[in-house]
């Protein structure tokens, strides 16, 4: 008896210091704030969200409310509920956009579009978001401290566009769909020139041209070699040192011996 006198006690008292750390009516704007930010500061978002929402209904104007709405972001980028953190970090921007915290606020919101990018091989709309905003940021505080980082995570996600392209001509390879996977490569080296995939891409780009021209009819084998050997040129002359070289010189005798074929004469010997 006793002890379920003591558990029932200690539940009281802990509801009566819930209910003390909660926004009630009669508070003042100061002291909403505080409760706010000290849930916030205890990690408990969910809570501290619902109370910046509050502060920010009854101090709209004021500079608490101008603090509410940035800690209302940071309380949803922390939970990581990155879309109504985006949103609420561009709130910011617009209500504040002479604000200290300006800079923080937008580099903040791209980088909720940077967790809300998935794997490379489902849909990239907040990979491009994420990107844009980057760009937005670096454009709009070039000498930021957050500079280098933003740029960090351009490349990582052109890195991720520039895989997904690859894949989607790797498998239309695959499938024997060699034009489909010559174009999809090349979108590749014309957007993402400067990722790991671009040298693989160009390698893999001539070979499926190759392919293409030898399950082609005849009369359009010769055009299709040659479209190979164009491939063999741009490699060259962006990877004079890529580590396929082997790979594509091995191709470029394989373009050369078809089209020798298709045309019944000796391309290098014409050149």
């Amino acid at each position: 008896m006793r002890t379920l006198l003591l558990l029932t006690t200690a539940a009281l008292l802990f509801a009566s210091c819930r209910s003390n750390e909660l926004i009630r009516p009669g508070d003042s704007l100061e002291v909403a704030y505080e409760k706010a930010l000290n849930q916030f500061e205890q990690e408990n978002y969910s809570e501290a969200a619902r109370a910046f929402e509050t502060v920010i209904s009854i101090g709209r104007g004021t500079d608490i409310g101008q603090n509410a709405q940035y800690y209302l972001a940071e309380s949803y980028f922390n939970n990581r509920r990155y879309l109504l953190a985006a949103s609420e970090y561009e709130r910011y921007a617009q209500f504040h956009p002479n604000s200290e915290r300006r800079e923080e606020a937008d580099f903040k919101r791209a980088l909720s579009f940077y967790h809300l990018s998935p794997r490379y091989r489902l849909d990239q709309t907040y990979t491009h978001r994420a990107i844009e905003n980057f760009r937005l940021f670096l454009a709009r505080f070039p000498n930021s401290e957050y500079s280098d980082e933003a740029g960090e995570y351009i490349s990582e996600l052109r890195g991720k566009l520039a895989r997904k392209a690859y894949n989607a001509g790797e498998f239309y390879k695959r499938t024997n769909q060699f034009r489909a996977a010559a174009v999809y490569f090349d979108v590749v080296i014309d957007n993402y020139p400067e990722t790991q995939w671009a040298e693989r891409s160009l390698v893999d780009q001539m070979e499926s041209y190759i392919l293409y021209a030898e399950n082609s009819v005849p009369d359009r084998q010769a055009e299709r070699f040659e479209m190979a050997l164009e491939s063999y040129e741009t490699y060259l002359q962006l990877f004079p040192r890529g580590e396929n070289r082997s790979r594509i010189e091995n191709l470029y005798d394989r373009a050369q011996s078809g089209l020798r074929e298709a045309t019944g004469s000796d391309p290098v010997a014409q050149n």
